[in-house]
């Protein structure tokens, strides 16, 4: 039995998420289908994110195992070749240790969230939120400080959670202006479900003046204390860390 590391790249938009389920087409049973069409094995495939419907890929890490001695790049190659016309792609495949897991060996996850914000609809980017009035970009970073550090993030937190604790610590939470696109980054061990989007939604509607105050949010521990959810196709899961490099 060989254990292969991959990094995937996907276009989450028409896609239910990563895990696989009867609903429709996820990365989980795009890969599977692959591997199966590759050498006739279906193993499980674990990802170092669960991310939901719609959310996008730059570097998701993924392991899985296949009872065969095929390199890395064979199984790259070949798992490529049966993924044309789909919304993944394998960008990097290696064999990893046994002992490696995409979820539970990672110790540390980054995304991306991008908000477009001018006047006109954009036509030629649909990966982002549009927000057509400007926003205050001093009062969302004042407010992404504070969200900084360990805290109980309840009010961040999706009804569905099942983490066992809202306690998570944010390590970076950071908004930067790019011509048109307004460009959230959060990186952290782990986040609870919707945490990022929840926690987007909240900064942008302190951008466009609403009084949510971070810290009578955290006190509140009720997500109807917080802001909406930031719709999923602007956020981008964008690499996973490891200590060590299997």
């Amino acid at each position: 039995m060989t254990r292969y590391k991959v990094i995937l790249e996907y276009d989450g938009a028409g896609l239910i998420g990563w895990q696989e389920n009867r609903q429709g087409p996820s990365v989980q049973s795009i890969l599977k289908d692959a591997i199966f069409a590759f050498c006739g094995q279906r193993p499980d495939v674990v990802g170092a994110g669960r991310t939901d419907a719609g959310v996008h890929a730059v570097a998701m890490v993924a392991h899985f195992d296949l009872d065969n001695n095929a390199s890395a790049e064979t199984v790259m190659r070949a798992l490529n070749f049966y993924l044309v016309g789909q919304p993944v792609s394998v960008l990097q495949c290696s064999i990893a240790s046994d002992d490696f897991n995409a979820r539970f060996s990672c110790i540390g996850r980054a995304y991306k969230y991008v908000v477009k914000n001018r006047p006109a609809r954009p036509v030629l980017d649909d990966k982002s939120w549009w927000i057509p009035r400007p926003l205050n970009i001093s009062a969302m970073r004042s407010a992404a400080e504070k969200l900084v550090g360990q805290h109980d993030f309840t009010s961040f937190r999706a009804a569905q959670c099942q983490a066992k604790s809202p306690i998570k610590t944010l390590d970076v939470c950071t908004i930067t202006q790019n011509g048109d696109d307004i460009i959230f980054e959060f990186y952290a061990r782990s986040f609870l479900h919707h945490q990022v989007r929840n926690m987007v939604g909240t900064l942008v509607a302190i951008g466009q003046g609403k009084p949510y105050d971070i810290d009578a949010v955290f006190a509140a521990a009720a997500r109807s204390a917080a802001g909406p959810t930031a719709p999923a196709g602007g956020l981008f899961f964008m690499r996973a860390d490891y200590a060590n490099d299997d």
